[in-house]
């Protein structure tokens, strides 16, 4: 792959973060002051924008961390080959992201929502994405991600 097309690719890659992170962030936004909902009620209309933030997580970090930071090393370093936390320590050491540990701490809230979606864990999922959104959105706020 030549420079230029890793360049365009990753230019692709930031504006499709950019979209992700903009409807993660609204969803995020609109329940700000809403409290969990309750598992008990089973009320489908209060879910329904839980598990629309849990998409959008998991989608904005997907595409930031598997499409856009695999390519920003890449790009860096064409000799890299690593693993996931190998990618996060890397982005890390060249200042693509503040924190490799905590990057690495919403990968596996991610992939526990894609694999292990389990009733009992709903709650405790809804409130991790809440406490790490706040995270993401200022990791990827700053234009020059």
């Amino acid at each position: 792959m030549t420079k230029s097309s890793y360049h365009q690719l990753i230019q692709i890659y930031k504006a499709e973060t950019i979209e992700a992170l903009a409807t993660l962030t609204h969803s995020w936004q609109k329940l700000q002051n809403k409290s969990l909902p309750d598992l008990q009620n089973k009320n489908l209309d209060e879910f329904e924008p839980w598990e629309a933030l849990t998409a959008r997580f998991a989608r904005t970090t997907d595409i930031f961390l598997s499409k856009y930071i695999r390519l920003r090393v890449a790009d860096a370093d064409p000799a890299f080959r690593g693993e996931m936390r190998d990618l996060l320590d890397k982005a890390e050491k060249i200042s693509l992201i503040s924190s490799a540990d905590q990057w690495m701490q919403i990968r596996e809230l991610r992939n526990k929502i894609a694999h292990e979606y389990h009733k009992e864990d709903l709650i405790k999922t809804f409130s991790d994405i809440l406490k790490l959104t706040p995270f993401v959105m200022s990791e990827l706020k700053d234009p020059a991600f």
